[in-house]
């Protein structure tokens, strides 16, 4: 499957963004996603996952009552809407698939297919 993140850019403290991540090349359904991100100098965290259906969702710490995952297999898609936002927030953001049995996943090296990544910056 082929991942492509998009809805990335430049947004004020307290602002909001939504990111989309595009699947092609295979139903979406087959998989549970997740979302990273990558401020620089710093390694790839975990942001978010959401399982085959949509029932199941988990958050980090950092971003919990600020982000919400959501999908619609229907469409292909998974977003990240993402609400009062933080300079902190600033990052290369990644949607990523996960084929493993499970309902959502953590770790990077549980998910399989990466996009290609979409730059967030939150900056008055």
């Amino acid at each position: 499957v082929q991942l492509q993140a998009s809805g990335g850019g430049l947004v004020q403290p307290g602002g909001s963004l939504r990111l989309s991540c595009v699947a092609s090349g295979r139903s979406l359904s087959s998989y549970a996603m997740g979302w990273f991100r990558q401020a620089p100098g710093k390694e790839r965290e975990f942001v978010a996952s959401i399982s085959r259906i949509g029932s199941s969702t988990v958050y980090s710490d950092s971003v919990k009552d600020r982000f919400t995952i959501s999908r619609d297999n229907a469409k292909n898609t998974v977003a990240l809407q993402m609400n009062s936002l933080k300079s902190e927030d600033t990052a290369v953001y990644y949607c990523a698939a996960a084929s493993a049995v499970g309902l959502w996943f953590k770790y990077r090296n549980d998910y399989e297919f990466w996009g290609q990544g979409t730059q967030v910056t939150v900056s008055s």
